[in-house]
């Protein structure tokens, strides 16, 4: 396969996944990759039977940051109208639950791109890290916004200003990765997690995400409205019937997402 990303439809029933192809370039996240993820998650949203997406990258790689060839001689209003803020900002907003499964490196853009995502699994002897500082630029992709929401104020300072990489053990003790696995079985957990996904309601896992996020960027007053919102739109929902009917009945709900 020659494309730089990889939209493979159904690994597990109702599992879309999408892997990054650039293996001569460690999977740096050029332009052309970052519109290609964009399309993948958006085919994916469409596609009605796909209810979790994984995104992952090569063993030894999940990316190692942004193409550095290609931003070198840039300037500052042609990275402007490169416009890939946006390209961040439409697969963070994706509305279905997105597994990353990360081994090798994910470093700079790579370790952002992770964090757009709603679960990280990674591999035991993955590397994550912000290094930017290290060539003259700071994360651009969400790293000093999220990494400081996922690990607290010091830490998060600590390998933005030093630009050193930590391991995929200290990622999960400060909170920034969901689940350890051996390398060799990071894919097939986060398959395998993205089908329990795939089982549940749709419409109560959007509506969970958007509840989380919004407690992000909310004051918690907000937040608790926005929560009781979503779930007073739930109780409309026919996935809400099956699902309490088929608790009471004692068998097992089959959710259609309406």
């Amino acid at each position: 396969m020659t494309e730089s990303v990889v939209l493979i439809e159904s690994p597990a029933p109702g599992v879309g996944l999408v892997r990054i192809n650039r293996p001569d370039a460690r999977n740096a996240l050029n332009m052309e990759v970052r519109k290609s993820l964009v399309k993948a998650l958006a085919d994916l949203t469409e596609n009605e039977s796909i209810r979790a997406i994984v995104l992952t990258g090569s063993p030894k790689t999940f990316a190692a940051g942004a193409d550095i060839k290609e931003m070198a001689g840039v300037g500052s209003i042609e990275q402007m109208k490169r416009g890939s803020d946006k390209l961040w900002r439409a697969i963070y907003s994706c509305p279905k639950p997105v597994i990353a499964a990360v081994t090798g490196f994910a470093l700079g853009g790579g370790c952002e791109l992770a964090m757009t995502c709603d679960i990280i699994i990674a591999g035991e002897g993955a590397k994550f890290g912000q290094p930017e500082v290290k060539i003259g630029i700071i994360p651009g992709g969400g790293g000093t916004q999220r990494l400081t929401r996922a690990i607290g104020k010091y830490k998060a300072m600590r390998y933005i200003l030093t630009g050193d990489v930590f391991t995929a053990k200290e990622a999960f003790d400060m909170g920034l990765v969901s689940e350890l696995a051996a390398d060799a079985d990071v894919e097939k957990r986060a398959v395998a997690m993205a089908q329990q996904l795939a089982e549940l309601p749709p419409l109560a896992l959007m509506h969970a995400k958007e509840s989380v996020l919004a407690s992000m960027e909310t004051p918690l007053s907000s937040g608790l409205a926005f929560e009781t919102k979503a779930i007073q739109i739930l109780f409309s929902s026919q996935d809400q019937k099956e699902g309490m009917a088929a608790f009471i009945e004692k068998r097992k709900p089959n959710f259609v997402g309406k």
